[in-house]
């Protein structure tokens, strides 16, 4: 089956739409997956790094794992969370095809503020 435009290569839409929903900024699922970015951390050390109650990041850190973003182990009494950075690499991927678009398209805007920019001082500024 063709992919259709705009869908990620290897993803069901189900596995595409709650990770794309996790990572909208500003969500939390977001701030945990930058706190989880720089390594493994126990629950309790994300509730006090991100200043949320634990059952806030328990929801989200429930969420993530059922998307597949993290992966969880438990040491003891405590539950472990790492970044399941392989999860995040079909999302990567589509995005970086659009990146020389976006690049283009932002020094096109360059080049129109620029010129817009020495009207306005040829103007004198005076806005009228």
């Amino acid at each position: 089956m063709a992919p259709v435009e705009g869908e990620v290569p290897g993803i069901r839409i189900g596995q595409w739409l709650a990770p794309s929903c996790v990572l909208q900024p500003p969500s939390r699922g977001r701030q945990i997956l930058g706190v989880l970015a720089g390594g493994e951390r126990p629950v309790n050390d994300l509730v006090v790094k991100l200043g949320l109650s634990q059952p806030v990041v328990s929801k989200h850190l429930r969420v993530l794992r059922e998307v597949g973003l993290v992966h969880v182990r438990d040491e003891g009494r405590r539950r472990i969370y790492r970044l399941n950075g392989p999860s995040l690499k079909p999302i990567h991927d589509w995005v970086k095809n659009y990146e020389r678009s976006w690049a283009e398209r932002f020094d096109r805007l360059d080049v129109v503020l620029e010129d817009l920019k020495e009207r306005e001082d040829g103007d004198g500024g005076s806005g009228e």
